[in-house]
């Protein structure tokens, strides 16, 4: 009984062993020519998928990285990938929800109701002009158990040198906090540091910053839009040694920019710090 037991396990163990090695050899016909193999003429995968294809009885030999011999024998060819497309962004509605950047129109309405109250027109942006200098708006923090959407909007006042920051409520359009700060200088908004260069240029020594682009180019530099500049506010308890000229920065809005030519050569302009409030340039260094 047990020896009629141990062929009949025998002949299942030998029958298994034939269907794997039936798979095998259907898998190496129907794999393509050069599949994972180096394509350059003369290459050791090609000469494997020559092998491969003449060993496959019927199959026809494999071609190409393109081209091999499918399981029924039949020449397969590969397709190219259809293009790469970009899909739009989708429409940005006039609200966010929850946690969600401002939308473009929640930050117009939101620096528009911070400009309502009544003084606005008393306070000075950075050329003069009448009204404060718009910093930034950012969504403010929610408040426990309430999905309302608020604003913070800062403001800076040229004539009284103080930081103006406002939260509006974006439901009801209503001011619910303003305060005012002295010594407290944000980093520098776009059209201040613009406004810095009109003054730079503007001041004598603005000569040598004239100069360098007329080396630089062949061309006279009239416009801040010769020049791409960046740059950020000039805080004195960084420097070791702060001229007297400057000695009101912090309580006064100064910068210090970095210009080059546009699409060419760094103009150094590090050395001359701008004094925003009082509209002076002074060298340092």
């Amino acid at each position: 009984m047990y020896e009629i037991a141990r062929r009949h396990l025998g002949k299942v163990v030998a029958g298994a062993a034939m269907a794997v090695t039936g798979t095998a050899v259907a898998v190496a016909i129907s794999l393509p020519g050069q599949a994972g193999a180096d394509d350059t003429p003369g290459s050791r995968g090609a000469d494997r998928a020559a092998a491969a294809g003449t060993g496959g009885g019927d199959g026809a030999a494999g071609t190409g990285g393109q081209q091999g011999a499918g399981g029924d024998g039949a020449q397969t060819t590969g397709t190219a990938p259809a293009p790469a497309t970009v899909v739009p962004p989708a429409a940005e509605g006039k609200k966010g929800v929850g946690g969600d950047p401002l939308t473009d129109d929640e930050l117009v309405r939101a620096e528009s109701l911070a400009l309502t109250p009544p003084g606005a027109t008393a306070q000075q942006d950075v050329d003069g002009g009448k009204g404060p200098q718009h910093l930034g708006t950012d969504l403010a923090d929610p408040q426990p158990g309430d999905a309302t959407r608020r604003a913070e909007v800062r403001f800076y006042d040229y004539a009284r040198d103080e930081l103006i920051t406002r939260t509006v409520n974006l439901d009801t359009g209503k001011v619910e906090k303003s305060g005012t700060q002295r010594g407290v200088q944000p980093s520098a908004h776009p059209e201040e540091l613009r406004e810095a260069l009109e003054l730079i240029l503007a001041s004598p020594l603005g000569k040598g910053v004239k100069e360098d682009y007329e080396d630089a180019t062949g061309k006279e530099l009239t416009s801040t839009t010769q020049l791409w500049f960046n740059g950020d506010l000039y805080r004195t308890y960084r420097e070791a040694n702060v001229p007297a000229q400057l000695s009101r920065c912090g309580e006064h809005r100064c910068v210090r920019l970095v210009t080059k030519v546009l699409n060419g050569a760094w103009i150094d302009t590090r050395n001359l710090i701008v004094d925003l409030s009082a509209r002076t340039v002074t060298r340092v260094g």
